[in-house]
C-alpha cells in the first residue's frame, strides 16, 4: 500500500480538479513549488543529472538523511517531491508545532504498519533543531532498527543543532542559497505559469527590475515570490511590473543573523581573517554585517582588542590602546554614535603592521611553565625580606639594572635548564626591528663578563 499525499494542500485522495481549487488561495511560493525533480532549479550538485541525491530519489533508496541549507534553498520541497516519489508511507511532521509525544505515535505507527504491511515509513521532520539533545536522542534506535527513515530538514549546521549519534546514522546534504539566475528563473516560471502562477494575469516585468528582485531575495526563492506577488497587486492586468514595485514590496531587507549559530562564528572569522590580512575594506563589510544584524557591540570590542594583541602585538603597540578605546567610546557615546568608533579601530587595525610574535613567543613560554612546574627560581633574583632567608642566600647577588650602564646588568633570569632559551624573536615589521635590535643589545649586556654577586665598576648592586 502506498500513501500519496500532497504535503503542500489537501490531501491526493481529492481530484487533481479539488486539490488545484483549493490551491488557489494558497501564496504564490506555496503554489509554485515543484512536484518533480525535472521541476527543481538549483542545486545541481545535489539534484543535477547524475547526482547522488537525484539517484537516490529516482530509485526509490532515499536513506536517513539530514538537509541543511538557509531559508528558501528548496529542503521542504525535496521532501515533497520524495514524498510523490517513495514507495513508502510519508510522515511530514514540523518540530516548531508539534512536541516529542506526537513523535513517538508516528514511530509506534510505523512499527505496526511494517509488521502488518511490510511498508517503510519516512518521517520528514522540518526545523528538526528546534529538539534539544535529549529530544533527538529518541530517534535514534528506530533509525538504527529501520523502524522509520528519518529526513530532518534545517538552516542550523547539523555538527551544532544535531547530537554526534544522529548525525553517524544520516548523510547530510547541504543547499546552498540560490543564485540570481535562478532566482530570476524562478520568477519567470512563476509570471509565466497559467495553472499555479501568475500567467493567466498576462503581466510582464521590466529586466531591471527582475535584477533587483533576483538580488534581494539573497537566495531565498520564497522572498522573491513573496514580494513577486506583493508587486503583482500593484499593478492591473496586462501592465509591466517596474522596478518601484519591485522596491514597495520589497520594503526593508534585514540581515539572516543569529548571535548563537554558525552565521554569528562565520561573520567574526570573516572579520578577524580581513583585518589579518589588511583588507580595511572587507573588515568593514563584516563589522558593518555584524552589526546590523544585531550583534553585541561589546562583542565585537572584544575580539578587536584580541586582534589588535594577536594579530599585531608588538609591530604596533598603539594598536592596543586604539582597540580599547574604541571599547571605551562606544561604551560612552552607545549605538549609532560608537559604531564608528568601532569602524575606527576595525579600520585602524587592518592597516597596521602584522606579527604574531608575541602570539607565538606567550604560547611558547606557556608550554615551557607547564613542562617544567618545578624549576626553582635562581637565588639572585628571589624575594629575601626576611633574615633567614637572606642567610639562606635569598637575593645574593642580585645587581640593580638602573644603576649599571645602558640600565642592563649582567646576569640571568630564567632557571638554570631554560638559559639562552628564546621565546619572542621580534619579527621585521613596524616597530619590530627596533625591538629586536633592542633585545640583542640587552642580551650582549647581560652576557658580559661577571657573575652575580661580582661588583662591577661600572655600577653597584642594589
Amino acid at each position: 500500500m502506498r500513501r500519496e499525499l500532497d504535503l503542500f494542500g489537501p490531501d491526493a485522495g481529492r481530484s487533481a480538479r479539488d486539490t488545484l481549487a483549493a490551491r488557489s488561495g494558497a501564496p504564490l511560493a506555496a503554489r509554485m513549488r515543484p512536484r518533480a525533480i525535472g521541476e527543481f532549479l538549483g542545486q545541481p550538485a545535489l539534484v543535477g543529472e547524475g547526482a547522488a541525491l537525484r539517484e537516490l530519489i529516482e530509485r526509490d533508496r532515499v536513506p536517513s538523511l539530514i538537509l541543511w541549507g538557509p531559508p528558501g534553498c528548496g529542503k521542504t520541497t525535496l521532501a515533497g517531491i520524495i514524498a510523490r516519489r517513495t514507495g513508502a508511507w510519508f510522515e511530514p511532521f514540523s518540530a516548531v508545532t508539534e512536541g516529542i509525544g506526537r513523535v513517538r505515535e508516528l514511530i509506534e505507527q510505523a512499527a505496526e504498519r511494517r509488521q502488518a504491511t511490510e511498508q517503510d515509513t519516512i518521517l520528514f521532520v522540518d526545523e528538526i533543531h528546534r529538539f534539544n539533545k535529549s529530544q533527538q536522542d529518541a530517534f535514534l534506535p528506530h533509525v538504527e532498527a529501520g523502524t522509520i527513515t528519518l529526513i530532518g530538514a534545517t538552516t542550523e549546521n547539523p555538527s551544532f543543532e544535531v547530537v554526534g549519534p544522529l548525525l553517524s546514522r544520516t548523510r547530510v546534504f547541504v543547499l546552498e542559497p540560490l543564485g540570481s539566475d535562478t532566482v530570476a528563473d524562478l520568477s519567470r516560471r512563476a509570471l509565466e505559469d497559467r495553472e499555479r502562477g501568475l500567467g493567466e494575469r498576462a503581466l510582464q516585468i521590466e529586466e531591471e527590475a527582475l535584477a533587483r528582485l533576483a538580488q534581494s531575495a539573497d537566495g531565498d526563492a520564497r522572498r522573491a515570490l513573496n514580494a513577486l506577488e506583493t508587486a503583482s497587486h500593484l499593478v492591473e492586468d496586462g501592465e509591466t511590473i517596474a522596478l518601484h514595485h519591485i522596491e514597495s514590496a520589497l520594503q526593508r531587507r534585514f540581515a539572516r543573523y543569529d548571535k548563537s549559530g554558525e552565521e554569528h562564528y562565520n561573520l567574526i572569522s570573516a572579520l578577524h581573517k580581513a583585518v589579518r590580512g589588511s583588507d580595511a575594506d572587507g573588515a568593514l563589510y563584516w563589522l558593518a554585517r555584524m552589526l546590523d544584524g544585531g550583534e553585541d557591540p561589546m562583542y565585537i570590542a572584544r575580539r578587536l582588542v584580541r586582534m589588535a594583541v594577536e594579530d599585531i602585538g608588538l609591530a604596533d603597540p598603539a594598536a592596543l590602546q586604539v582597540a580599547v578605546a574604541a571599547r571605551d567610546a562606544f561604551h560612552f557615546l552607545g549605538s549609532p554614535e560608537g559604531d564608528l568608533a568601532l569602524a575606527e579601530a576595525c579600520t585602524y587595525l587592518a592597516a597596521a603592521p602584522k606579527s604574531n610574535r608575541l602570539y607565538r613567543g606567550f604560547g611558547a613560554a606557556m608550554r615551557a611553565a607547564r613542562e617544567t612546574p618545578a624549576e626553582a627560581v635562581p637565588l639572585h633574583i628571589r624575594n629575601a625580606p626576611t633574615r633567614l632567608m637572606q642567610d639562606l642566600g635569598y637575593g645574593a647577588g642580585y645587581r640593580y639594572d638602573p644603576e649599571w650602564e645602558e640600565g642592563v646588568a649582567p646576569q640571568t633570569y630564567l632557571p638554570e635548564s631554560l638559559s639562552g632559551h628564546r621565546f619572542y624573536e621580534p619579527g621585521k615589521t613596524g616597530v619590530e626591528p627596533d625591538l629586536a635590535g633592542r633585545l640583542a643589545r640587552a642580551r650582549a649586556l647581560r652576557a658580559a663578563a661577571g657573575s652575580p654577586g661580582e661588583q662591577d665598576p661600572g655600577g653597584t648592586n642594589g
